[in-house]
């Protein structure tokens, strides 16, 4: 359910590059930036080359509002990068805004990053960094580019980059550029999307999703792999893969189906659109109830609730009017700022709801706080019954894999059983789509994707304690990364769990607070 205070999952970032000669990069950057908004809102960048010099613009902010006509105008080239981003490692600063730039001599680049490296610690300790000489994860890899071009054997940013890559650890799906080169990089799991692209009037595109290809008017060619590396220049694309071969295992984040991606993304060839309705059709079929009306939860809860009213014969409904300019305030950085209260994001329509047994279709649960407001909403509107229907499982683990899950401490379903959750937000029924059924709505293999979220299945060893902030010198000591079974779960790796909300305290004797953190991520 979103809303200002919404305690969904949050998304990382988007990025985005361009290589078109004679085309006016900046203007499709910022189209391109567009369609990639819902993936990160709190900052905005570009950089912009002319064959001499790398130029970069970023703010706080949406897109529209850190560019215009007027900041556009100077922006001059033929090869650009793009970043929109939501802070998971870093504070939410002007400083840790991408892309990410570094100047040295003989050598520009700059980089955007959608994901978290879950090795940074280590990574920042065998380059001799202090606490706060870099802030995050993707400013940590920008140095060790640097040092590479600087100190190591490498030459050109294709060459450091494949010097450097194979060091890092976790989920990054990447663009680079330098005065004539742009670079995509994706993961050995390939945990976060991106995909190629070719212009009409030649050149290339690299985008997290999609849809950014149609607005800048490029036809889709295919996904970037696993492990693999594109680099696009004057001469055309080319391929190679830096990774070892033990090191590739496609785990496409299963998330990016159910919320992150926009409904008219294709992942893995599929439409994403046409998952979301397949899940509501086999909730309905997992979990049927006597109703009077179906309705979604904007945005993404609307095509599953379309499929659940389809599936069960229940006629479809609008019972919530969104305020379109909140934007996806979901991903608000810290919980201060999402307290404001989903009452600015939704309000119930009365008329429709009055007297009715109610279905309602969204996509997770995290610490249930939004969800227990909505439905006081719904049943201060007249409503009869409330009965909830979520397209994932429960979340009972921490993502370290470019997800702002927040502790597992603070995640409902890591606490209480599923009716012990229904009493907490005072629903009348609820069911959680099993995991079987949310991969094969999917309509691909369950096993190319990661659910760590809701198995503790982790793909890549992650750290026992890494906080937010730790590059920048917050909690500096915990940014241990000690390997745990790859593959394998891993029950009991954050110890015992405190309750997520004083409600559901009451009565009940509260489990020790575990020390363990969120991993370190960035957009």
């Amino acid at each position: 359910m979103r809303g200002p205070d919404d305690d969904s999952p949050k998304e990382a970032c988007g990025v985005f590059g361009i290589f078109a000669p004679g085309q006016p990069v900046a203007h499709m950057t910022y189209l391109g930036l567009y369609a990639l908004q819902h993936r990160g809102q709190e900052s905005a960048g570009m950089a912009v080359s002319d064959g001499e010099d790398v130029t970069v613009v970023k703010d706080m902010g949406l897109v529209s509002h850190v560019f215009d006509d007027r900041t556009l105008a100077p922006l001059v080239g033929d090869l650009a990068i793009g970043h929109t981003r939501y802070s998971t490692t870093g504070s939410s600063t002007w400083r840790n805004a991408q892309p990410v730039y570094r100047g040295i001599a003989g050598h520009q680049f700059a980089l955007g990053h959608n994901g978290n490296l879950v090795n940074t610690g280590t990574l920042a300790e065998e380059a001799g960094m202090l606490p706060g000489t870099v802030a995050s994860d993707s400013d940590l890899t920008a140095e060790l580019i640097e040092q590479e071009l600087e100190h190591g054997e490498s030459t050109t940013l294709e060459s450091a980059l494949a010097a450097v890559l194979p060091r890092l650890s976790g989920a990054f799906s990447m663009v680079f550029m330098d005065e004539h080169q742009v670079i995509g990089v994706r993961d050995p799991n390939g945990f976060r999307p991106l995909a190629l692209g070719k212009l009409e009037q030649g050149g290339w595109v690299l985008a997290s999703e999609s849809p950014a290809f149609d607005v800048v008017g490029a036809d889709f060619v295919r996904e970037i792999d696993p492990g693999e590396m594109v680099v696009i220049d004057g001469d055309g694309v080319r391929s190679s893969h830096p990774f070892p071969p033990d090191r590739l295992n496609p785990k496409l984040c299963v998330f990016e189906f159910v919320y992150f991606a926009r409904p008219d993304t294709r992942l893995y060839g599929q439409s994403v659109h046409h998952a979301r309705v397949r899940q509501g059709e086999l909730l309905a079929e997992q979990a049927p109830v006597d109703a009077d009306m179906v309705m979604g939860v904007p945005e993404s809860g609307l095509p599953a609730a379309e499929g659940y009213a389809r599936a069960s014969g229940i006629p479809y409904g609008q019972g919530l009017v969104k305020n379109r300019y909140i934007g996806r305030t979901f991903i608000a950085p810290n919980q201060e700022m999402r307290a404001l209260g989903v009452r600015m994001k939704l309000n119930p329509l009365k008329d429709n709801l009055q007297g009715k047994r109610v279905v309602v279709v969204d996509d997770s649960v995290v610490r249930g706080t939004t969800q227990k407001q909505l439905v006081k909403m719904l049943r201060e509107a007249g409503v009869a019954e409330v009965h909830l229907r979520l397209t994932s499982p429960p979340i009972k683990w921490s993502c370290f894999y470019g997800i702002d899950t927040g502790e597992r401490s603070e995640l409902l379903a890591a606490n209480l059983e599923i009716d012990q959750i229904r009493q907490y937000l005072n629903v009348d029924s609820l069911a959680f789509i099993t995991l079987d059924r949310l991969i094969a709505s999917t309509g691909t293999s369950g096993s190319g994707f990661c659910d760590a979220c809701f198995t503790g299945d982790y793909p890549v060893d992650v750290p026992v304690t890494l906080s937010k902030g730790v590059l920048e010198g917050a909690d500096r000591s915990g940014n241990g990364c000690e390997p745990t079974p790859v593959g394998n779960t891993v029950q009991g790796l954050f110890g015992s769990s405190v309750m997520p909300a004083d409600e559901a305290n009451e009565g009940r004797g509260a489990a020790p607070q575990t020390t363990t953190t969120k991993g370190s991520t960035d957009g």
